[in-house]
C-alpha cells in the first residue's frame, strides 16, 4: 500500500497535484482545506482524492477543530502530513501526534527568508529586494515555531537580473513540483533519519 500521506493546503493546489502525480511508494489518501473557496478542492475533485473542509472557524474553536483533525488523521490512519501552501500554523496538539511525520514546503533556501508573514509573493519580493543571485525551495520538518524545523532537502534556483516576484516564483514552483515528491519519496524508502536536529539521508541500497 505504501506511505499513506495527507495533504493540508489552502491556495490553488499545484504542489497537492503534483505530490499526488508523482507519487511512488507513497499514496495521496486525503486533501485537508481551511478555504471553502481554494482552487486545490476543485484539483482534489478531478483526481478523485477525497477532500475536508477544516478550520478553528467552521467548529468554533481550536479545541474542536483539532479534534476532528486528528480524528479523521487517525481513522484514515495517515502516516505522514504534507503541507502544500497551507496559510495556516499547525496546533501543536496535531504536531505532538504526528511528531517528525509533517513536511513543509518552502519558496526559498532556509533559513532564508524563512518565518512568520514569509509566504508566497511575500517571500519572492524580499529575495529580489535583497538582491540575492540564488534563491529555491526547501523542503523542511515542521516544529513549533514558523519554517524552523530540521531540513530534509533543498534545491536552488537562479535569480535573473530582469525577474519580477512572478516569473522568480514560476521557478522557483517548478522545483517544489519535484523536491516535494522526492523528499516524501525518501521517507516512504526508509532513507530519513533525525537526529539531534539534523536530518541524514541514508544511501540507496539494492533492499530499497
Amino acid at each position: 500500500m505504501g506511505l499513506r500521506v495527507a495533504v493540508f493546503a489552502s491556495g490553488g493546489g499545484s504542489n497537492f497535484q503534483a505530490l499526488v502525480e508523482r507519487a511512488r511508494q507513497y499514496r495521496v489518501v486525503l486533501l485537508v482545506c481551511n478555504r471553502p473557496q481554494a482552487g486545490v478542492l476543485d484539483r482534489a475533485e478531478k483526481l478523485d482524492i477525497p477532500s475536508h473542509i477544516l478550520s478553528p472557524r467552521i467548529f468554533g474553536s481550536e479545541t474542536s477543530y483539532v479534534d476532528a483533525v486528528l480524528d479523521l488523521l487517525h481513522k484514515e490512519n495517515i502516516d505522514l502530513i504534507a503541507l502544500a501552501g497551507y496559510l495556516s500554523k499547525v496546533p501543536s496538539r496535531i504536531i505532538g501526534a504526528f511528531q517528525g511525520r509533517i513536511l513543509n514546503i518552502h519558496p526559498a533556501l532556509l533559513p532564508r527568508f524563512g518565518g512568520k508573514g514569509f509566504y508566497g509573493s511575500r517571500v519572492h519580493k524580499a529575495v529580489l529586494e535583497a538582491k540575492e543571485t540564488s534563491s529555491g525551495a526547501t523542503v523542511h520538518f515542521v516544529d513549533e515555531e514558523y519554517d524552523t524545523g530540521p531540513i530534509l532537502l533543498q534545491k536552488k534556483v537562479p535569480v535573473h537580473a530582469d525577474d519580477t516576484s512572478d516569473s522568480l516564483a514560476a521557478r522557483v514552483l517548478s522545483v517544489e513540483h519535484q523536491l516535494f515528491p522526492e523528499a516524501i519519496h525518501l521517507i516512504a524508502q526508509g532513507r530519513v533519519r533525525i537526529q539531534n536536529r539534523r536530518v541524514t539521508i541514508i544511501p540507496h541500497t539494492d533492499d530499497h
